[in-house]
């Protein structure tokens, strides 16, 4: 099966293509398919967001089309940054994954560790050629550390000290990355919904 990854972030491209290749899924990207669109989330919620990116590409396409969105929940910040993790700091570019995760510790400055309990969240979404939609959810738990650790991961990812590793999630390699991540767990519940479907 191919299937078109609504997302022009590289890195999630790469998760997604490492992860879906084992399962004989080919995940073609917008560029690959012609397809040069800002997709705008305005959504409340992951879900919203995946949806709304797999329904905008689907229309251009004939292909199944799926989408993530994800992001970072803290606990002792009521869950914020959430669906805004990616614009959490104002700033876009380069800088966007440094400034953010500067944000983060301002906020969390006079939180002990204890306290800094963390999730990511992914929603995977698809749009099939039929109509058919599929969503599934992942998460990861962990931490959020007092300084970036780790050269292997993106965004958030060097915050994030996983429970049960101790490392961050820029530290554990994206081989581990690729089996323990919220995308993985999303995206192995998609599989087995996707199974389900075309059974």
């Amino acid at each position: 099966m191919k299937m078109l990854a609504a997302t022009n972030n590289k890195h999630k491209l790469e998760e997604i293509s490492a992860i879906l290749n084992k399962l004989n899924i080919e995940v073609i990207s917008m560029q690959q398919a012609g397809i040069d669109l800002e997709v705008d989330e305005t959504g409340k919620t992951f879900i919203d967001n995946a949806l709304i990116k797999a329904r905008e590409i689907a229309r251009l396409t004939d292909m199944p089309v799926i989408s993530d969105d994800s992001g970072l929940e803290v606990f002792a910040l009521n869950n914020q940054p959430g669906v805004k993790s990616a614009r959490y700091s104002g700033v876009d570019g380069d800088q966007k994954d440094m400034k953010n995760n500067e944000k983060l510790l301002k906020n969390l400055i006079d939180v002990p560790l204890e306290q800094r309990g963390a999730r990511f969240c992914s929603v995977i979404a698809a749009v099939f050629p039929d109509g058919n939609e599929i969503t599934a959810e992942g998460y990861v738990y962990g931490k959020i550390g007092y300084q970036a650790k780790g050269n292997n991961g993106f965004g958030y990812d060097p915050l994030f000290i996983v429970d049960g590793y101790d490392k961050t999630m820029a530290e554990i390699g994206s081989e581990t990355k690729n089996m323990i991540s919220h995308r993985a767990n999303a995206l192995k519940s998609f599989v087995q919904k996707l199974e389900i479907m075309i059974k």
